[in-house]
C-alpha cells in the first residue's frame, strides 16, 4: 500500500444487482463496510444481505431512486461513508454525480469528474484523442438540426452511417442509415432516443463499417501520471448494438499489433493525465488501426474476464487507486496473460426479437465447477421487473485455451436452467456453435445473421 494513504473505511454502492453483488464482495475481501441502496422494485434481492448496511432510496422507476442523485446523495451523508462506487449504468458517467459527491465530503471511486466530463461527450472525447494521434473512424461534428447540412455530412462520411448520441453510451440510441432517405427518420429517432436516455438530445453522424470487430483496451491509471493496460476484450457478438458476449484474448488478432494499439492507449491517456479506471473502445476491420470510438470512464460489465486471464481483482485495485495509492503498489511489475475467458449475458428476454421478458425466475440453476463464474443479483423466486436492464446473470468461464473454454461454456449452459422468463440462452448457442465464431471470425452483425436478419 502506498505510504501514508488513507484506506476507506466504509463505502457506498450507489447501483443494484450483479455489480452491486461483486462491488460489495470486493469490499468484504479488503475489509471495507459496504452500504447497499435499493429501490422499491429491488426490496429482497438477496444481495443487499452481503452488504453491512442498506438504505431504501425510493420508487420503482430509475428517476426516482438510481438515477435520483438528491436521495442517493442524502443516503450517502446519513451512512457516513467514506467513498461512492458507481458500478455501471445509471450516474456512473455522470460527472455532476461524482462532483456531488466530493462536494459532500466522501471520494467518488472513478475518474476525477474533469475526464468523466470531458470523454462523456463523444465528438469531443474524439476529437481530444485525434489531437494525440489515435485514428478515428471518419465522423461528422454534432448535428445543428439542418437537415440540408446532415445530408452534406453523411455524403462526405460516405454511406452507411451511424446516427449516435454525443452524450451516453452502451449502444443507446444509435440508429443506422444507408441513404438520404433513411437519414431524416434515422436522426428523429436518435435524437429522441438520446433526449429519454441521457437528457441530452445531441447527435453526430459516424461511418458505418459493415462487419467489424469491436475490440477494447482496459486501462487503469493513478493520479500521479502513471497508466497500464490490462490487454484487450472482444466485445464483438452484439445485439441492438449491446455487448453478449465477450472474451480475452481476442482470436486470430495479430499479437505485435494488439500490444502496440495498447501502449500508444496508455501512453495517450498517461500523457494526459487520466485517472482510475477506463476502457477505450475501438472498431478493427482488419487493417493497420484501430479506429478509436469512445472512452468508457467506468468499470466494463465485462470486467470478469480480464480478470480470469490477469488475476488482478479490477474492483479492488479501482478502489485502491481512488483512496490515491500509485499504480506501482497496486499492480504487479510483470503482468501476463494466463489462459482463455469467455462471458455472457444471461438476459431475460425475447431470443429472437430480443425484447426484455420481465416476470418471477421460477426456476433458477446456474452452473458452478472448476473454471466456471457467476456474477448475479438473483435467486430463485426473485421478480425480474421491467424497470431496468434485464440482465440475469454473467456466466464466466476460464480455461487453458480457447477450445477449452468453448467446451466448458457450452457445458456451463448445459447445466442452466431458467424457467418464468423468456431468456437468450439459445441465441448464445447458436452463436457459439456457429463455424465463424469457433474460428474466431466474428464481427457486430454476426449474432444477427445467424437469427436470419439483415439488420438488428
Amino acid at each position: 500500500m502506498t505510504e501514508g494513504v488513507y484506506m476507506f473505511q466504509k463505502v457506498m454502492v450507489a447501483n443494484r444487482g450483479a455489480i452491486a453483488s461483486r462491488v460489495i464482495r470486493a469490499l468484504r475481501g479488503m475489509g471495507i463496510k459496504s452500504v447497499a441502496v435499493y429501490s422499491e422494485a429491488d426490496a429482497g434481492l438477496p444481495y443487499l444481505r452481503e452488504a453491512d448496511e442498506t438504505y431504501c432510496i425510493g420508487g420503482s422507476e430509475p428517476g426516482a431512486s438510481y438515477l435520483n442523485q438528491g436521495v442517493i446523495i442524502a443516503a450517502m451523508k446519513s451512512a457516513g461513508v467514506d467513498a461512492v462506487h458507481p458500478g455501471y449504468g445509471f450516474l456512473s458517467e455522470n460527472a455532476a454525480f461524482a462532483a456531488s459527491v466530493i462536494e459532500h465530503g466522501a471520494a467518488f471511486i472513478g475518474p476525477s469528474p474533469k475526464w468523466i466530463k470531458a470523454m462523456g461527450h463523444k465528438t469531443r472525447a474524439r476529437d481530444l484523442m485525434a489531437r494525440h494521434g489515435l485514428a478515428m473512424a471518419p465522423s461528422s461534428n454534432v448535428l445543428d438540426g439542418d437537415p440540408s447540412r446532415a445530408r452534406e455530412a453523411a455524403r462526405e462520411i460516405g454511406y452507411p452511417v451511424l446516427v449516435k448520441p454525443a452524450a451516453g453510451g452502451g449502444g443507446i440510441g444509435m440508429v443506422a442509415a444507408h441513404d438520404d432517405d433513411e437519414l431524416a427518420a434515422a436522426i428523429e429517432r436518435a435524437r429522441s432516443l438520446a433526449g429519454r436516455s441521457f437528457g441530452d438530445s445531441e447527435i453526430y453522424l459516424e461511418r458505418l463499417l459493415t462487419k467489424p470487430r469491436h475490440i477494447e483496451f482496459q486501462i487503469l491509471a493513478d493520479r500521479y501520471g502513471a497508466a497500464a493496460h490490462l490487454f484487450e476484450r472482444d466485445c464483438s457478438i452484439q445485439r441492438r448494438h449491446q455487448k453478449v458476449i465477450e472474451e480475452s484474448p481476442a482470436p486470430l488478432l495479430p499479437r505485435p499489433l494488439a500490444a502496440q494499439a495498447a501502449q500508444d492507449m496508455t501512453r495517450v491517456l498517461g500523457e494526459m493525465g487520466y485517472d482510475i479506471i477506463g476502457t477505450a473502445e475501438t472498431l478493427y476491420d482488419g487493417g493497420s488501426d484501430f479506429q478509436f470510438l469512445e472512452m468508457n470512464t467506468r468499470l466494463q460489465v465485462e470486467h470478469a474476464v480480464t480478470e480470469e486471464i490477469t488475476g488482478i481483482d479490477i474492483v479492488a485495485a479501482q478502489i485502491r487507486l481512488a483512496a490515491g495509492e500509485r499504480l506501482a503498489d497496486v499492480l504487479p511489475d510483470d503482468i501476463k496473460v494466463n489462459g482463455h475467458a469467455i462471458e455472457v449475458r444471461i438476459y431475460a428476454e425475447d431470443p429472437v426479437r430480443f425484447y426484455p421478458s420481465p416476470g418471477v425466475l421460477k426456476v433458477l440453476r446456474l452452473p458452478s465447477g472448476d473454471g466456471i463464474r457467476i456474477e448475479t443479483g438473483y435467486a430463485e423466486g426473485c421478480r425480474v421487473t421491467p424497470f431496468y436492464d434485464p440482465l440475469i446473470a454473467k456466466l464466466i468461464v476460464h480455461a487453458q485455451d480457447r477450445h477449452s473454454a468453448l467446451r466448458r461454456l457450452a457445458d456451463a449452459l448445459d447445466s442452466t436452467v431458467i424457467e418464468g422468463v423468456k431468456h437468450n440462452i439459445s441465441f448464445i448457442r447458436k452463436v457459439i456453435a456457429s463455424e465463424a465464431f469457433r474460428e474466431g471470425r466474428a464481427h457486430t452483425g454476426l449474432g444477427i445473421e445467424l437469427l436470419g436478419r439483415s439488420g438488428d
